[in-house]
């Protein structure tokens, strides 16, 4: 038989494997992360007919070379275009991942159930147990986790991560160690100047993320820029008062805020009341004049009508307030009259009260100091009062350095906030949140955001990179497995961002099938199968003519 029939059917071979290659690259062209293969041919071994000869220096004869009759074609390799990147599809889904590579071509590291394979392939989602996993085959993702004691990534053997497990999907609560009193305070305002002054609250967190209202007021002193503040009461998340500046002791108040100090309070005599002939007289609605009698034997005193049986309080008289009037029926007492035996156009009223000096410029209103001096800062003092046992509080600085004394046309504007007065999201205090997110940056770690505001770090993605990446062995399901030729993972894994390489979350990988390139290489193997075709069909000739020689 003849040896070019032999060649073409080795032809035919290599070029059907070369268009099964083809047909498998452009049945891939829209396999995520898929990369492409191409054939390399190469001739056999060669039937020598005779051997080479050298030159022969006495006869001056030439030399001659081998003559060689080659046996066909085979295929030399197969070769995976790994290390061309396919292009960015956006799809907006958080855990869509797409790796750029910088120095080296990197790798997902998954897990099958028995061993370590690698992917290009970022499609993943969290499964039913909280794994990150591939959402084509369910293969979990590989990485590093979260050191429980000091929250830093520990890049150690590689395991699946588990970002959802029972302990992620909370974030710890933090109690409130700092917050901000900022705004206009206007000493016009009618509240500054009551009783009970302006109110303010103060809503903060305890170490459990349990949250309290810190109750304030803050008072006119004079005209001249000096007010007060003080704690009035602290409520619990129900409303109901752990701390009540009318029950409590002014020790007990001095240990949380401010200093104990004594205001005098002046009231004057209602329409209807006047002092005549050194009594008391009221004039009723019909213009009938009552005198009126003063009586001490309850507290506070009031003022009673011998005829009628009438009694007139003390807000009726002389306008007291209703909280006042508290104060004075308190148990120790909050206040005392001073020196009043019920005659008189001015009722004097000291007022004993726990709180802190506010001090501005009486020039222009500038914030001078609180507490007496030029601190910006006052101390709730939660943790160093003893009157929390439990510990669960820590102590509040207060800044006030941001208030200002100015005309607003009679309203104040202040306001309180948790918060420190140059980062607002530093002691704030949180409660215990709830995850509401996760997301992955760019150096594939992983971060869970909580409703409290916090964000924490759950685990990071590894990657692998081999010295050989074209040495790999496609596996099908989108994977690849170690070969001898590609080199060993080493367990551990590295950080994509050490050679300048990145994740990009909410993109994937497209296959890098180039179909212009797949059709041209499919013409050249069907014109080469066509000519091996040929070359059979002219052997076969031959052989007819030989058999023909004898008729």
């Amino acid at each position: 038989m003849m040896r070019a029939m032999y060649s073409a059917v080795s032809g035919l071979k290599t070029h059907q494997t070369k268009m099964d290659v083809i047909g498998n690259n452009i049945a891939n062209v829209n396999t995520v992360a898929f990369k492409s293969s191409s054939v390399t041919f190469q001739d056999m071994l060669y039937q020598n007919l005779s051997g080479a000869s050298g030159a022969n220096a006495i006869t001056g004869v030439g030399g001659v070379n081998a003559k060689q009759v080659g046996l066909g074609v085979t295929t030399g390799a197969t070769n995976i275009s790994i290390e061309d990147p396919g292009a960015a599809e956006t799809t907006g889904r958080g855990f869509d991942l797409r790796l750029t590579d910088m120095n080296s071509t990197n790798f997902f590291i998954v897990n099958n159930g028995s061993e370590n394979v690698f992917t290009r392939s970022g499609s993943f989602y969290v499964d039913g147990a909280g794994n990150l996993a591939m959402t084509s085959t369910g293969y979990t993702v590989m990485g590093w986790q979260v050191d429980p004691v000091t929250g830093e990534i520990v890049k150690d053997t590689v395991s699946a991560l588990r970002i959802m497990k029972p302990e992620n999907m909370t974030s710890p609560p933090e109690a409130t160690t700092d917050a901000t009193m900022s705004g206009v305070i206007d000493k016009n305002d009618p509240d500054v100047s009551s009783d009970t002054g302006l109110i303010k609250n103060l809503n903060f967190y305890d170490k459990q993320g349990y949250s309290y209202t810190a109750r304030f007021s803050i008072k006119k002193v004079d005209d001249n820029g000096n007010f007060t503040v003080e704690l009035d009461s602290i409520l619990d998340s129900n409303g109901k008062a752990i701390i009540d500046a009318d029950t409590a002791t002014n020790a007990q108040l001095q240990s949380l805020f401010g200093t104990q100090r004594t205001n005098k309070n002046d009231y004057k005599l209602q329409d209807g009341y006047k002092v005549d002939q050194g009594k008391m007289v009221y004039t009723d609605k019909n213009g009938a004049t009552h005198e009126l009698e003063y009586k001490t034997d309850k507290v506070p005193p009031y003022y009673s009508d011998p005829k009628t049986g009438d009694t007139h309080s003390l807000k009726d008289v002389f306008g007291v307030s209703q909280d006042m009037l508290d104060r004075l029926a308190a148990t120790p007492p909050k206040a005392q009259i001073d020196g009043f035996n019920g005659v008189g156009d001015t009722l004097t009223i000291n007022d004993t009260r726990v709180a802190l000096d506010l001090k501005f410029s009486a020039a222009d209103g500038t914030f001078i100091g609180v507490g007496g001096g030029t601190d910006p800062d006052a101390v709730l003092n939660l943790a160093g009062s003893g009157l929390f046992p439990n510990g669960n509080f820590e102590n509040i600085t207060i800044d006030f350095s941001k208030t200002q004394n100015t005309n607003n046309g009679g309203k104040s504007t202040v306001t309180m906030d948790t918060g420190n007065v140059d980062d607002p999201s530093l002691g704030k205090g949180k409660k215990l949140g709830d995850m509401i997110g996760l997301s992955v940056d760019n150096n594939g770690k992983i971060y869970g955001t909580y409703d409290n505001g916090n964000t924490e770090l759950l685990g990071q993605i590894a990657v692998a990179q081999f010295a050989n990446a074209s040495g790999l062995e496609k596996i099908g399901e989108n994977c690849y497995a170690t070969t001898l030729n590609s080199g060993e993972f080493d367990g551990i894994g590295r950080e994509i961002q050490a050679d300048g390489s990145k994740m990009t979350s909410g993109e994937l990988e497209m296959s890098n099938v180039d179909l212009s390139q797949e059709f041209t290489q499919m013409i050249t193997t069907q014109r080469g199968f066509q000519a091996n075709s040929r070359v059979i069909t002219t052997s076969d000739t031959l052989l007819e003519e030989l058999v023909n020689l004898k008729r």
